[in-house]
């Protein structure tokens, strides 16, 4: 797991919506929430888990962190507005934290308006000090000069990450269970923000049998990367003043046009970073109903 820790160490530092919004509201410990139906993946326990599994507040929003086992939770469309389509949500936080609400249930429960079953990921993460003020230390420091230095992710690395495995699992579990909850196996794809986007990007480049229909990358790198042939068709959603990947080239745009595969860019002039369903006064704001729409361009939510 060693491969693990260290792509941890090269991407926390740009990846987290706690650290990219306004530091005015301090994290508070909350209890951990009900997750009745949650489904607990095959994927085991981090070997390297130091700590439980434990939750904060902020933001007006929820984050788990220290999670060692991973877990996937359906929200379901009634079968009348089912559109057959379905979308793995995958939360950002640097692999260290998940914001769980802002990047997770409520785009869920977005999407369940437009007849698309949402799975939320909750997938293992890289461990954590297991006190609060250890924990805000520990990202002070990660977060310290990034700013003006973003790290680079090395794409070797990320086949290696036990989260792609999570992100497999989660693939396998939907397909599995398709005809259960109305969704078309052939029409399952996959959408992630920051840390959330790099595995959803690593899960359609090397997650081998999970194959993502399509997939949404919310303020993740945009590094130029080998795009195969069969690549899905992709959604980039980016503010231009995203401190750590608006002024880092827009390499995997022409990585997909290279390979001739469908991808539509969003360059919101403001937004910042870790925007996801936050009622922003900026127009980042509308990146969800683009996504909706493209959706429906491409034949994946009904006419």
């Amino acid at each position: 797991m060693r491969s693990s820790a260290v792509l941890s160490a090269v991407i926390i530092v740009m990846s987290s919506p706690v650290w990219a919004r306004a530091q005015g509201d301090k994290m508070k410990p909350i209890p951990i929430p009900d997750q009745p139906n949650a489904i607990t993946l095959n994927t085991g326990k981090l070997p390297e888990a130091t700590a439980e599994e434990s939750w904060h507040s902020q933001y007006g929003s929820r984050f788990a962190r220290n999670v060692s086992i991973a877990t996937l939770t359906p929200f379901l469309p009634p079968k009348e507005i089912a559109t057959g389509t379905a979308v793995i949500v995958a939360p950002g936080g640097g692999f260290r934290t998940l914001s769980m609400e802002n990047e997770g249930w409520d785009v869920a429960k977005a999407l369940v308006k437009k007849g698309v079953a949402a799975f939320v990921l909750k997938y293992r993460l890289n461990p954590t000090p297991p006190d609060m003020a250890g924990f805000e230390a520990s990202m002070r420091e990660m977060f310290s000069g990034t700013a003006k230095r973003p790290p680079t992710p090395s794409s070797s690395q990320m086949p290696l990450a036990p989260q792609i495995a999570d992100a497999r699992a989660a693939f396998q579990v939907v397909r599995s269970r398709a005809k259960e909850w109305n969704v078309d196996p052939n029409k399952v794809g996959m959408v992630g923000f920051s840390a959330g986007a790099m595995l959803t990007l690593s899960t359609a480049l090397y997650g081998e049998d999970a194959k993502p229909a399509f997939i949404g990358n919310i303020y993740g790198p945009l590094n130029a990367v080998k795009a195969p042939e069969d690549a899905p068709p992709l959604f980039i959603a980016l503010a231009a003043d995203d401190p750590f990947f608006a002024n880092a080239g827009f390499g995997l745009i022409d990585s997909w046009k290279a390979a001739k595969r469908p991808v539509e860019f969003h360059l919101f002039e403001q937004g910042g970073h870790g925007f996801g369903m936050y009622n922003k006064e900026t127009t980042s704001t509308g990146w969800f109903e683009a996504f909706a729409s493209w959706l429906r361009m491409h034949g994946f939510i009904g006419k």
